[in-house]
């Protein structure tokens, strides 16, 4: 991985104008560097798919400056797209044309002669798995399949970086983890990764580095390891209560040692906690009848999202 930045985002703006006009993204400045598995992770309506749509030209900035491979998307969007694959959010591939021919086309589009297109096609076919399956419709495709031929696709022309805009939404847990592979595999092939997220566990598992991505803000930017560390906390507590006010719980809970930091949701308290040895018995004790339920995560991007927002990611 080289440290030459492959996307450079400088003070984007994105408004929606209607009736009430929309902010999607304030301001956003962020840099992708050759090589690198970069990850936007954010609740849904955060700005990631909006920030995707500028970098790939299928949207226009009401302000601010976007570069991918040194060239300016907004001046030079055709040039651009040489250099870029891009995997949308929704399905679109043609359901008229098998999973050959979809392939096949789009290298026929980006100036492949037809011998060459057939020849990348195959590779493609054989690299995902999916030779078997050539002369198969769109429509006879299950949701893991269907995402494995838009990424064959979107890297037919051989580009420089990949965009996947939420690539795992809607696929069961085996065709995640095998989408996963796939992700692994392209990067290890030299292939430069930017991909939306609101699933955790998925910027945990891939990402060199992630951005966590609320109204329209980068929040925080850094390694999944650093981001946790800065909590600061090994273990959260989340404590459902029968009163909503636990302000006094949360004073009492709050002298405890290895006790961080106390923070309110809407259904009772998270405790942050350094250590974990013999502390949920006092919890529980400390909370007595007004404890609902309970419940125990170790420190997650999630945790980050949490501390900086104080919400959930999904919600």
């Amino acid at each position: 991985m080289t440290t030459a930045p492959i996307v450079s985002i400088e003070k984007l703006y994105k408004t929606y104008t209607g009736k009430v006009p929309i902010e999607a993204v304030k301001s956003i400045d962020l840099s992708v560097a050759t090589g690198e598995l970069f990850g936007l992770l954010g609740p849904n309506g955060a700005g990631k798919s909006t920030t995707i749509s500028v970098c790939t030209t299928r949207s226009l900035p009401t302000s601010g400056k976007v570069q991918v491979a040194a060239i300016d998307v907004i001046a030079h969007p055709a040039e651009a797209r040489r250099y870029m694959g891009v995997v949308p959010q929704y399905n679109t591939l043609d359901r008229q044309c098998t999973i050959w021919e979809n392939i096949y086309f789009h290298c026929r589009y980006f100036g492949f002669g037809s011998s060459q297109a057939s020849k990348r096609t195959s590779e493609l076919l054989e690299m995902f798995k999916l030779s078997e399956r050539g002369k198969s419709f769109v429509r006879e495709l299950s949701g893991g399949l269907a995402q494995r031929v838009q990424i064959a696709r979107a890297i037919a022309h051989n580009p420089t970086i990949l965009f996947l805009d939420e690539p795992s939404a809607g696929l069961d847990p085996q065709s995640r983890l095998a989408l996963w592979d796939n992700i692994r595999t392209l990067r290890q092939q030299g292939i430069t990764i930017l991909l939306t997220t609101h699933y955790m566990e998925e910027a945990d598992e891939l990402c060199d580095r992630v951005a966590i991505i609320d109204h329209g803000k980068i929040l925080v930017c850094d390694t999944p390891e650093e981001l946790k560390r800065g909590v600061e906390a090994q273990k959260i507590f989340e404590l459902h209560l029968r009163q909503a006010d636990g302000s006094a719980l949360a004073a009492r809970l709050q002298q405890l040692r290895e006790v961080a930091s106390v923070e309110s949701f809407s259904e009772g308290l998270r405790v942050f906690t350094t250590g974990s040895d013999g502390i949920l018995p006092r919890i529980v004790e400390i909370a007595g009848n007004n404890l609902r339920d309970i419940s125990v995560n170790e420190t997650s991007l999630e945790t980050v999202f949490i501390k900086l927002t104080g919400r959930d990611l999904r919600e």
